[in-house]
């Protein structure tokens, strides 16, 4: 069994984005990861965290059950969730992969295409010479590229992708964000041709842009999709004080939809969760009632309060907030 500093050093190292992704999944989590970090080299499992008593009326996970798993793949850290059901994947965010060689591609692409659903052929287009994009078995999008990742910056980015009411708005976002975060930075935006477009020459036809110094991609849509931005696949903002917090929650919030347990969906439909750090410690806590306390107070909370989750959590006595 890992000590507390143990396990707070493997958090520490998964955890070291200022903003993770978060996938959601429904009983499958950790088959999932096991099935993630067995397709990229530099890939591991970290920690695992399990429900406790506490919110089971909410989440109906039984005591024990695994909640959280914590994983790299390609050096690019992830956590997954054992959301429950009801909360499914779409294309409207996917992880975007680099490989350097055809032979990389061609491994990855059967691997993660058996089960799942293909979207675009693997085949050559005019910005590679070898490229496909699917949902793999548990719904989870990917694009696959042949190209080297130090042009790109990283070997596994998220992609974002406007469509429906959000489509034209890829540029307002990327703009949104990179003023959002520090050490942010647009990049390059190539726009659609009138030709390309349907004459929607605004429109972004591929973005690159990097927030808290890492790269995301982003893109619209000039055709009609039948899905949206989904909260299975969210953004953990990690925040080391009220202020961040505070900074974060207004921002996002600002045209958004504020939600439970410091959840929070932008006014472009991205959810977020704008989560303490200090909470990481509370809750690997070996301290059981301490840990059901912090838990209950967190779940009665929209925007999540430090001082209110640390007077729980070291008392009987809850702040009145």
């Amino acid at each position: 069994m890992q000590s507390p500093s143990d396990t707070s050093s493997a958090t520490a190292r998964y955890l070291k984005r200022n903003i993770t992704p978060c996938l959601w999944f429904d009983t499958h989590v950790e088959e999932a990861v096991r099935f993630y970090t067995s397709l990229f080299p530099r890939s591991s499992i970290g920690e695992i965290t399990r429900f406790g008593k506490e919110g089971f009326e909410i989440h109906g996970r039984p005591e024990g059950s695994i909640m959280t798993v914590s994983f790299e793949i390609s050096g690019y850290g992830c956590v997954a969730l054992n959301g429950g059901p009801g909360i499914n994947f779409t294309p409207a965010i996917s992880l975007f992969v680099a490989c350097g060689s055809e032979a990389e591609v061609d491994a990855l692409w059967k691997q993660l295409v058996d089960g799942g659903m293909v979207i675009m052929e693997l085949g050559a287009y005019e910005w590679s010479d070898k490229y496909g994009w699917l949902n793999d078995r548990y719904g989870l999008s990917w694009q696959i590229f042949l190209g080297d990742p130090d042009d790109v910056g990283q070997t596994i980015s998220p992609s974002l992708f406007f469509v429906g009411e959000q489509a034209g708005k890829a540029e307002e976002a990327i703009h949104f964000y990179t003023t959002l975060f520090r050490d942010s930075s647009v990049t390059g935006i190539l726009r659609y041709g009138a030709d390309e477009a349907q004459g929607k020459v605004s429109m972004v036809k591929h973005a690159q842009f990097t927030l808290s110094g890492e790269v995301f991609m982003a893109m619209d849509s000039p055709i009609e999709h039948d899905f949206t931005f989904s909260e299975a696949f969210s953004f953990i903002i990690e925040c080391a004080s009220e202020a961040e917090i505070d900074h974060f929650w207004r921002k996002l919030a600002d045209g958004g939809q504020e939600g439970p347990c410091g959840w929070i969906k932008d006014k472009f439909g991205v959810s977020w969760q704008v989560v303490p750090s200090v909470l990481y410690d509370m809750l690997r806590s070996r301290n059981e009632d301490s840990v059901a306390r912090v838990t209950r107070a967190m779940l009665q909370m929209q925007k999540l309060d430090i001082r209110a989750l640390t007077d729980a959590f070291e008392s009987d006595v809850q702040r009145n907030t």
